[in-house]
């Protein structure tokens, strides 16, 4: 893409913003190593959706990749929440983390809330109004105007606008850049690689930050919203944070470089090499659950008549693997003494581990499971 110009700067009376020029144009790919990546990431993205066929109830997996990427892209932004403190009820996180926890579950809902609605509203800058507002419900962040574009200015790094390291463009811009950023998504006049196009849809995005806050969280949540929408993954289990957080320098050096010196090549070979590690890594994990789920189906028919109502508890620590025995007798409607017996059974055929180490108010982990997605 040798003409690509990325913006320019723009006089502010103080300061100078970034204008980005318009993406919405016909695009042309001129370097081999960037196709070859684009192969090579469209053969591996394509593996990892055949499991949306070939597992039998993947929604039930699928909370989990939720949960890490919510704990992986609230990480990039500063906070302190592990995956299991995001597994946990808000009861059981310390005092000090319960602001942290409150935004990663936010983005939970927010990315739950809004591939549900592309059944109805399509990729857009209404739907990601939507998402923003229910990312920032309640949390920090509660008072920089939810669910609206900004209008004032905003700055990257530095203690104020005139240290900053990057200053977006100005608010008055944002409504058209937004507008062309949304016509390229769905322009079909011009054809471009899907995965090139929400790259360059997500630099595109970040570069011109339209919220006050929580722009990160959003830019990277759109990736698989796109991805879904398109029809490119029958359900959403390609997450792309933990990658962008465990190479966290390189992901702001790339957008960086685009902007100072036009080299988009860099930014979409780095992004197609974490859809290539990410699609495998997603592999690893759904051959993991395919095995385990063999493992324990064999092992909870030793339990005989009971083994209907294993099954129920089983399936609900695919979907969250802590568990008590209030959770229990809820799944199965046992009783009391049933539901004790039953975590005995569980934790002796170690499919269930007891966690807190005390007699009562008991917790187990489904730790097989959990470990998959470490």
């Amino acid at each position: 893409m040798k003409t690509f110009n990325s913006g320019k700067l723009s006089n502010q009376s103080t300061f100078k913003t970034f204008e980005p020029g318009n993406i919405n144009k016909q695009w042309s790919i001129d370097d081999v190593e960037l196709l070859a990546l684009l192969s090579i990431a469209d053969r591996q993205l394509g593996r990892l959706d055949m499991y949306s066929d070939y597992i039998p109830d993947i929604d039930l997996f699928i909370s989990m990749h939720v949960a890490k990427e919510a704990t992986k892209s609230s990480k990039i932004e500063g906070t302190k929440t592990n995956l299991e403190e995001t597994l946990h009820v808000k009861t059981e996180i310390s005092e000090e983390k319960r602001d942290d926890w409150d935004e990663v579950q936010n983005y939970i809902l927010a990315l739950n809330n809004a591939i549900n609605r592309l059944d109805k509203l399509p990729f857009s800058t209404r739907l990601i109004k939507e998402t923003h507002k229910t990312l920032l419900k309640g949390v920090r962040g509660k008072h920089k105007t939810p669910g609206n574009f900004r209008r004032s200015q905003n700055w990257i790094g530095g203690t104020s606008i005139n240290t900053a390291n990057f200053i977006p463009p100005d608010f008055n811009n944002i409504n058209s850049y937004m507008s062309d950023l949304e016509k390229f998504a769905h322009n079909e006049n011009f054809y471009f690689p899907d995965l090139l196009k929400i790259a360059l849809i997500h630099y595109q995005f970040e570069t011109i930050h339209p919220f006050l806050d929580g722009n990160g969280r959003v830019g990277r949540l759109m990736i698989t919203l796109y991805l879904v929408e398109k029809g490119i993954l029958k359900k959403p289990i390609l997450y792309l944070s933990d990658f962008f957080e465990k190479n966290k320098s390189q992901y702001y050096s790339c957008l960086t470089e685009v902007r100072n010196n036009n080299d988009i090549n860099s930014w979409l070979k780095f992004f197609l090499k974490g859809v290539i590690e990410t699609a495998k890594s997603g592999i690893d994990t759904f051959d993991g659950i395919l095995k385990l789920q063999k493992e324990v189906d064999v092992a909870i028919q030793a339990l005989g008549s009971r083994t209907g109502k294993a099954q129920m508890v089983i399936n609900q620590v695919y979907k969250r693997p802590f568990i008590n025995a209030k959770d229990v007798a809820e799944v199965t409607q046992l009783s009391a003494p049933s539901v004790y017996k039953l975590l005995v059974d569980l934790e002796r055929l170690e499919i269930l581990e007891e966690v807190t180490g005390g007699k009562r108010s008991r917790k187990f982990v489904f730790k097989k499971y959990l470990d998959l997605f470490r």
